[in-house]
């Protein structure tokens, strides 16, 4: 009878390292597999630049496993790279790492697993994995400083079925210890929270290269309808911006909405940026059903946003509305909301309005 056979996402990174390291000791066959992902002109993705390449199957010669890199930089720029440039080009905030998950590493790359006859794909996510009455339930990592449950809302049953998070159960600090217990040459490897495809990180100047079509001078309203002043183009812009809007104003000036038809910036104060209401579409609930009725969540709008008390009500559609019980500040079209239960994942969508 043959070992539980696992495809482990590896990076050259700690977490990726211990994955593999972890269920090695566990007793499962594991085969290393690295993307090469897109990069403009043809450099190196932060994610996969060639040092890292070297890294990771350094890792997996200690580990004593199979390597592969797949080559996967035209479905990358066509599902990610694209979209980011389209998303802002039309107004929205896109997050690329949830087109990554969506797309890539949760499509493409888990299609790519179970075509090695693999009986799982492992990831270095802080997340956790149970089963409980029947289905699986995702729930966040215990390191509430790592956890990881925001990007992965559009997991489904069959995809937790076949998925091992096993980090989702350490902290970070311990994630490091394991890796020297490992003896492996990640474990003070720095990580990037930067976006993977943008040298600098700056995406304002990724955006002038790949979208200067999109890059029009136009004007800058209060909410009042008062002319400000004058933007470089509303895709340089995101809501909830503070800095760079170069108004002069005796309070402090936050993006409110990029207004594309009239090509219009505008602008308010900290009091005027709140919101108390979003339409989602796109949605995924974990579970795979759709509710039925309104269901009192908590309920997140970026990353490293609290959550905050609010009620999803269904719509037509797949959509839904969320109303917060306070008010919330820093969501944004093309950005997703999420939805939990105490530490459980229930799914999320992405915001289309408000």
């Amino acid at each position: 009878m043959r070992k539980n056979r696992v495809v482990v996402a590896m990076s050259g990174g700690v977490d990726s390292s211990v994955t593999a390291a972890l269920l090695l000791r566990e007793g499962y066959e594991v085969i290393g597999v690295m993307m090469r992902l897109w990069a403009p002109g043809d450099g190196e993705n932060r994610c996969c630049p060639p040092v890292a390449v070297e890294i990771a199957r350094r890792v997996a010669e200690i580990l004593g496993i199979p390597f592969y890199v797949l080559d996967l930089r035209q479905p990358f720029y066509d599902k990610v790279v694209s979209p980011f440039i389209q998303g802002y080009a039309s107004g929205i905030t896109p997050n690329p790492c949830l087109a990554c998950n969506k797309f890539i590493k949760f499509d493409l790359l888990f299609r790519k697993a179970l075509a090695l006859e693999a009986d799982y794909l492992a990831t270095g996510h802080y997340a956790r994995i149970i089963k409980a009455d029947g289905e699986y339930k995702l729930l966040k990592g215990i390191d509430s400083a790592k956890d990881q449950s925001y990007v992965l809302y559009m997991l489904t049953q069959k995809h937790l079925e076949r998925l091992l998070f096993p980090l989702g159960w350490f902290t970070k600090d311990k994630v490091r210890s394991l890796a020297r217990e490992f003896g492996l040459p990640t474990a003070d490897r720095e990580e990037s929270q930067e976006i993977c495809f943008i040298p600098g990180n700056d995406y304002r100047d990724f955006l002038r290269l790949y979208a200067p079509e999109a890059l029009r001078p136009g004007p800058i309203y209060d909410t009042k309808g008062h002319l400000l002043g004058t933007h470089k183009g509303l895709p340089l812009y995101t809501v909830g911006q503070r800095f760079g809007l170069g108004i002069p104003y005796g309070k402090r000036l936050y993006v409110i909405e990029k207004d594309v038809e009239r090509n219009a910036l505008i602008v308010g104060t900290a009091e005027e940026q709140v919101q108390k209401e979003l339409i989602a579409g796109e949605t995924n609930f974990i579970s795979g059903r759709f509710p039925t009725e309104p269901i009192e969540v908590r309920a997140r709008v970026r990353y490293r946003a609290p959550e905050k008390e609010a009620v999803v009500y269904p719509l037509e559609g797949g959509k839904v509305k969320v109303e917060f019980k306070e008010p919330v500040t820093g969501a944004a079209p093309g950005q997703a909301v999420v939805f939990y239960k105490g530490d459980e994942l229930l799914g999320g969508g992405i915001i289309l309005s408000f």
